[in-house]
């Protein structure tokens, strides 16, 4: 089924401002227009705003095709809300292989923050990240024969929360039933945990993600974990935004140039409670939908491409991207990139040199996507109020933002086309020790560091990705090992180049010299490739 667009664009006069009303059922805001004589300075800026804008759209459009994305009015008085609890969900967590072996990992979905480990069994165990004693957070402990131990006082934890173990307590005494922390049910399915926030509610495995494509036999993926300084929706906007990808990450890849820039074809063929489907294409290829985009509550995307090789086999591509709220302005994403037929450059380059190119494509966003955020949380009003979705580029993000319009006020807040619900709560904010303290901090193993350039930062690409990849940690911990050894190496032949007599040997030394500096500036620089971020310098076209 096509999206039902309109025609016409929203226009504002000075006698329709905007009016807050609040929806009885739930906590969202509704906005609506309505004819009065009376409003407050306030509206009366916002109304200026809006009409400023409406009249811009309007010069803009007339006498052609219309371009933006208007609903009806009927559509705009009709109001779908949906039963929803975003506790009875499943969230990614992690991906399986880096979850670590001999230490707790300290996560968060949305504003509750858990702990999650391995027993030792290898079982994974999840708890409420606090220590029912004096709410010390337990993924600051440690591991002590599977055990979870709280390093405040020493209480340690097992199996299904039950503390086993109080240092303090006399041996005559039996330890208290209530100390024991609240514990969520977690499942790892195709490579990643994803974990059921409901207490209350018994898991329901039906609503556990599969993917068709990733269980196809000979299917390879590379995939990565990303944190990310701005909100998940915002994050997913930009995933399923296909146009912006040749102009801001142009030449990022051989695929991305901005001159490919061009209207896209939207068809969105299906719409259900819980999220929405559809193709699209580009409009100098005909508009043929050879794109299958697919979006799942809560946070789970899909692109997915079918096409058939020279031996008419068909194969399979898929983008899929794992999102999960980590709080106010903040995310994590797990990328999954996956073919039944590999290309040669997969098979030659290393799994690093992938990631830090993801990590490149990340960064080459932020800024808007950071800016964007701040812009939501200050303006206070839905999207609709402050986006301008063209036909052409921005119908996932407008069907995306007409789906948390449904389900919304069951979110902890959420920013609709048409409604918004703000956060209760203010954003955690965890302050990390700053200078000698920070770096001395960042060094340890705990905090995955090996210098002062790594302190705690989402700005930091280290932070971002390095600390939650178990392979790139590695490959950054040998290439760090080499460069140490390679200089060292290149500083004795000098030494010994010096000594010698003879001219062929300090010819042959000094040149092993040479090699061993320039093999240890390329280790610095592959160092360099995975722990920088990428700056932007714009190219002169």
């Amino acid at each position: 089924m096509a999206a039902p667009f309109l025609s016409s664009p929203l226009q504002l006069t000075s006698t329709t401002p905007i009016l807050f009303t609040k929806v009885t059922h739930t906590n969202q805001i509704q906005f609506n227009q309505r004819t009065t004589t009376a409003c407050t300075s306030n509206k009366l800026r916002l109304l200026r705003r809006y009409a400023a804008a409406g009249t811009a759209v309007t010069d803009q459009t007339e006498g052609g095709e219309e371009v933006l994305l208007n609903p009806t009015p009927e559509e705009e008085k009709r109001e779908e809300v949906v039963d929803y609890d975003w506790t009875e969900e499943w969230y990614p967590l992690y991906l399986t292989r880096d979850v670590p072996d001999d230490s707790p990992l300290g996560l968060t979905v949305f504003d509750r923050q858990i702990v999650l480990y391995r027993d030792g069994e290898g079982t994974l165990r999840c708890y409420e990240d606090r220590c029912p004693h004096r709410l010390a957070k337990l993924s600051e402990g440690q591991l002590i024969d599977g055990r979870l131990e709280c390093l405040y006082h020493g209480w340690q934890f097992e199996g299904d929360g039950k503390c086993v173990k109080i240092p303090q307590l006399p041996a005559s005494a039996k330890i208290p039933k209530v100390a024991c922390v609240k514990t969520y049910e977690v499942k790892d399915s195709q490579g990643v945990v994803w974990v059921w926030m409901s207490t209350k509610t018994p898991p329901d495995l039906e609503k556990l993600p599969w993917f068709e494509n990733f269980a196809r036999p000979g299917f390879y993926d590379i995939s990565g974990v990303h944190e990310l300084p701005y909100d998940h929706s915002i994050l997913l906007e930009n995933l399923m935004d296909p146009a912006h990808v040749p102009i801001s990450h142009d030449r990022t890849d051989f695929t991305a140039k901005r001159e490919d820039a061009q209207p896209l074809v939207f068809d969105v063929t299906e719409r259900t409670n819980r999220g929405f489907a559809g193709t699209w294409g580009r409009e100098k290829e005909g508009g043929k939908g050879s794109n299958l985009l697919r979006f799942s509550a809560p946070c789970v995307l899909q692109n997915n491409r079918e096409f058939e090789g020279k031996d008419g086999v068909k194969n399979y591509f898929s983008g899929l991207f794992l999102c999960r709220p980590t709080g106010q302005g903040k995310s994590m994403l797990i990328v999954r990139f996956g073919v039944t037929k590999r290309s040669p450059l997969i098979q030659v380059l290393p799994l690093w040199f992938w990631h830090q190119n993801a990590c490149k494509v990340f960064e080459q966003d932020m800024g808007f996507l950071s800016s964007q955020n701040e812009v939501l949380m200050k303006e206070k009003v839905p999207t609709k109020e402050l986006y301008l979705n063209l036909k052409s580029s921005d119908t996932w993000v407008a069907e995306y933002r007409k789906w948390m319009d449904k389900v919304g006020h069951g979110m902890p807040y959420h920013f609709g086309h048409r409604t918004i619900s703000l956060p209760k709560v203010p954003p955690v904010v965890e302050h990390a020790p700053a200078g000698l303290i920070a770096g001395l901090s960042a060094s340890y193993p705990a905090k995955g560091g090996i210098g002062t350039m790594q302190a705690p930062n989402l700005a930091n690409r280290y932070f971002r990705h390095v600390i939650h990849c178990r392979s790139c940690s590695k490959v950054i911990k040998s290439f760090e090992l080499w460069k140490n050894i390679l200089s060292g190496t290149a500083v004795a032949l000098t030494a010994l180049a010096i000594l010698v007599v003879s001219r062929q040997w300090k010819a042959v030394l000094l040149g092993s010299a040479a090699l061993c500096s320039a093999s240890a500036y390329a280790c610095l620089r592959a160092i360099q490739m995975n722990t920088n971020n990428f700056i932007r310098t714009h190219r002169r076209l």
